[in-house]
């Protein structure tokens, strides 16, 4: 069922009594480039999960072209819809936040894959919970707001870099997929939005080096407009002279600011810090 043209859209939530819920950030995708352009990601994948699927737009064309697909919806008023639209998906009632997302992942057959048109005022937080499942899926296809796209994607010495944009380029190589308007939504939000491709990539780095690293980088944007040095010293707990000293030896500028610093630059300092404060 081709659900992207408005007109269709618009009769297919009328049939089924569905309202928008601001609430739970639903603007439903109605663009048939921007459909295309998913789908065509998953068109080599046995296994997707999708989060928040609404009257299924996305669910419908993957489960029929690509593959087997477990929906998970949190709002009870789409199950009519979606199995109407998508007899041949799973569809679940269930926050994806509280989901174990690994186990639901392992229930699909390989290589798999995630989509989700983010919710905007959870988007930070389900990207992070993706993340944290990473080693169960070959690839990651989001649409979220520009402005959070951008920041994702920012790199050294743009001031739109901050943590979530060093953390997803340590973990993921990332790119983009469609830039897709507000007008290509019902009802349109208002910002545009954009799809990324997050495909994972191994850290090399054990899990309490890991941990510790992807702290440094919290505390390092602590105060993002103040020196690296500064924010060391207030989410270390350590003295000027130490904040230098770990600066001096990661060959950076005394007075670098976070969103100057490359990967490379953040993993060195966290492995300094950490040889700093475990010999303090």
């Amino acid at each position: 069922m081709k659900l992207y043209n408005s007109g269709t859209l618009k009769a297919f939530l009328k049939k089924h009594g569905i309202a928008t819920s601001k609430g739970l950030g639903q603007h439903f995708l109605c663009s048939q480039a921007a459909v295309e352009a998913i789908v065509a990601e998953f068109v080599a994948f046995c296994g997707v999960c999708e989060i928040g699927p609404g009257p299924g737009v996305l669910t419908s064309p993957i489960s029929i072209q690509c593959a087997q697909v477990i929906a998970l919806e949190v709002d009870t008023s789409m199950v009519g819809a979606l199995k109407d639209s998508s007899p041949k998906a799973d569809v679940r009632t269930i926050d994806a936040l509280q989901a174990d997302l690994a186990s639901i992942l392992c229930e699909l057959p390989e290589p798999r894959g995630i989509v989700s048109n983010l919710p905007y005022y959870i988007t930070g937080p389900l990207i992070n919970r993706i993340a944290d499942v990473r080693q169960h899926f070959e690839v990651a296809v989001l649409m979220m707001q520009r402005e959070v796209a951008y920041r994702i994607l920012a790199k050294p010495g743009n001031r739109d870099r901050g943590s979530l944009s060093v953390y997803l380029q340590s973990v993921f190589d990332i790119s983009l997929v469609i830039h897709v308007p507000a007008r290509d939504f019902m009802p349109p939000p208002k910002v545009d939005s954009t799809v990324l491709r997050f495909v994972p990539k191994p850290l090399n780095l054990d899990e309490e080096s890991a941990k510790f690293f992807f702290k440094t980088v919290r505390m390092g944007f602590a105060q993002p407009r103040k020196t690296l040095a500064n924010n060391l010293m207030a989410g270390f707990h350590i003295d000027r002279e130490q904040a230098a000293d770990i600066v001096e030896r990661a060959n950076l500028e005394e007075k670098i600011r976070p969103h100057d610093m490359s990967q490379t630059e953040w993993l060195n300092v966290s492995t300094i810090l950490r040889e700093t404060i475990s010999g303090a």
